[in-house]
């Protein structure tokens, strides 16, 4: 049986290991051929003997510095030439540095803007002709920082940058319209994952994140992913322009 994303050339970035692991190994078992890219040469080598593994098809390149405009470049021109289209580009790939306003230096400020905002710019600018020749899918990864502030982490950068993932979103939404370019967000709570795990491996600090939840657990990278095979899936073919929230109800309390 053919799978949802059969054939339809994925461009996924941060595919070393969390969530955007996930995602390279969930889309290729629905058919996808996968193109991914990290920082972490060993982390994105193995995510390709996962899939491989899993009969699934996907190729990987690392290292990748999108926050550089020129590697962001050259990865797409060279995951285009792969199989000659883009059909989903994936922005993943995210780093985050957190203080309090007062705390907050001006190099950790303009790290978040260019390693949370910027890549997903750059990414989306030089994929946008590739997608205008057959329509495509943009699936955006926000947050819940950029909907609501938060009294138990200091985040100001972090809830700027992913602020703007959903405003933009929503822009390329209404300007993909007429190429037939979808555009979507998603906006997770807190997600386990090995970027959260010495966060979450504090009793206390897991039992105050997890309390907010109306689902009384953290979220797995298989909650949000499985939401983007839909998304990225002629299922939503009426779909774009909005922000999905998958928090276990964090924040409607």
């Amino acid at each position: 049986m053919s799978g949802r994303l059969e054939n339809k050339v994925a461009i996924i970035t941060g595919t070393a290991g969390g969530q955007g692991r996930a995602a390279a190994l969930r889309f290729a078992e629905e058919g996808a051929r996968v193109i991914g890219c990290d920082l972490d040469e060993v982390g994105n080598r193995e995510t390709v003997r996962l899939a491989d593994a899993a009969d699934g098809e996907m190729r990987g390149m690392a290292p990748v510095d999108l926050g550089d405009p020129d590697q962001a470049r050259r990865w797409v021109e060279d995951s285009a030439a792969v199989h000659g289209r883009i059909d989903i580009v994936y922005n993943n790939a995210s780093a985050a540095r957190f203080a309090p306003i007062g705390d907050h230096s001006i190099e950790d400020w303009r790290f978040t803007i260019r390693n949370e905002l910027d890549l997903v710019f750059y990414v989306t600018r030089f994929a946008w002709p590739h997608l205008a020749v057959h329509g495509g899918v943009i699936i955006n990864i926000a947050s819940v920082a950029g909907l609501a502030g938060s009294r138990s982490a200091p985040m100001v950068a972090h809830a700027a940058t992913k602020g703007g993932v959903i405003a933009m979103t929503r822009q390329l939404a209404v300007e993909g319209g007429p190429h037939g370019i979808r555009a979507v967000s998603i906006s997770p709570g807190v997600i386990e994952t090995p970027g959260t795990a010495a966060l979450l491996a504090d009793p206390a600090v897991r039992a105050a994140i997890v309390g907010h939840n109306i689902i009384p657990r953290a979220g797995t990278p298989r909650d949000v992913v499985d939401l983007a095979v839909y998304l990225a899936s002629d299922e939503a073919a009426f779909v774009t322009g909005a922000n999905f929230v998958v928090d276990g109800g964090m924040t409607v309390t």
